[in-house]
């Protein structure tokens, strides 16, 4: 009888601790940064921030998932496929209003925001032999303009329609991630590359320590005409090698965005923790050396998340 006793209780203790860890299992944080593909500026900062969040998130698990930037990433928000994306402002914003063209299936109402982080330069960059110095020039050539309705695609699209281009204009399109579009201009089969990325970004310095390149301007009167989130600004010289004066283009700020379905409580702490850990970010890219919470809330296309805020509020950001 004592025997079946001492058996019975013991079978309730291992239940019940195997009832505890499930629990415990089931109450583990999950962090999925979403970021860009490998060449550009999103991933390496995204890699930082995961590193960051799964050391100072108490029970944190982070992964970092490349992917075709900011429109998947808002979609993946959206589906709860992702805690936290990068995305352009301008994506952002035509997420919130469901733009279909865009490549939205709808109205993206979940999205909420973590913080502006630092700008995004279209970066137009030619091959010299292929003669491109103006975005004239480029009628007739070959050009990627990044990955089908992509952040970046949008973004030229947006500039051609200022400079009274269309892709028709153009010889060949091609619709291909950063590296993939050096590669194919260091073997003479591209002309082109449109990049929209954070300055120095890898792919870009990668092509002009290859071979002499074109970087071509985008008028400031071209970026006028688009308005705002876009900003006339310079690619200060000798952000590239061989490239010897200052040229103009158009700059559209990036975010970092999350979902509504992520606690207050995480979301708060991914908001703090980023911008206490700025060092490690910049160690991870240049880019994040713009990256300040003064200037964390200009522009903000979908509402802050209530955790965010919180972040703001106790920092005398958010009254």
């Amino acid at each position: 009888m004592l025997n079946f006793r001492t058996k019975f209780v013991a079978a309730g203790v291992l239940a019940l601790s195997l009832g505890l860890g499930a629990v415990s299992v089931k109450a583990q944080e999950f962090i999925n940064v979403l970021t860009g593909g490998t060449s550009g500026v999103y991933y390496p900062l995204g890699v930082a921030l995961s590193e960051i969040y799964g050391k100072g998130i108490e029970g944190a698990r982070t992964q970092v998932q490349a992917t075709k930037a900011s429109v998947e990433n808002l979609n993946l928000l959206q589906q709860g496929k992702g805690e936290i994306a990068f995305a352009l402002g301008d994506s952002v914003k035509l997420a919130a209003e469901g733009n279909t063209e865009a490549g939205f299936p709808g109205k993206l109402d979940k999205l909420r925001g973590i913080a502006a982080i630092y700008p995004n330069y279209i970066q137009i960059v030619a091959s010299k032999e292929s003669g491109i110095k103006t975005l004239a020039d480029l009628k007739g050539k070959s050009l990627s303009v990044g990955a089908p309705a992509s952040g970046t695609e949008l973004n030229a699209r947006t500039i051609f329609a200022a400079a009274g281009l269309k892709y028709e204009d153009l010889g060949r399109i091609e619709y291909l991630p950063f590296a993939e579009s050096v590669e194919l201009i260091k073997n003479r089969q591209l002309d082109a590359t449109l990049q929209s990325a954070g300055l120095g970004v890898a792919s870009i310095r990668d092509l002009a320590t290859s071979l002499p390149v074109n970087i071509v301007a985008v008028p400031a009167e071209d970026v006028a005409k688009i308005g705002s989130p876009y900003l006339s600004v310079v690619i200060p010289k000798g952000t590239y090698e061989g490239q010897t004066e200052d040229v103009a283009t158009a700059a559209v700020g990036n975010f970092l965005i999350t979902s509504a379905d992520v606690s207050d409580k995480t979301a708060y702490q991914m908001t703090k923790l980023l911008f206490e850990h700025l060092d490690q970010l910049t160690a991870a890219h240049a880019a994040a050396k713009a990256i300040d919470p003064a200037k964390a809330l200009d522009g903000m296309p979908v509402p802050l998340h209530p955790g965010a805020e919180r972040y703001y509020k106790e920092k005398g950001l958010v009254k």
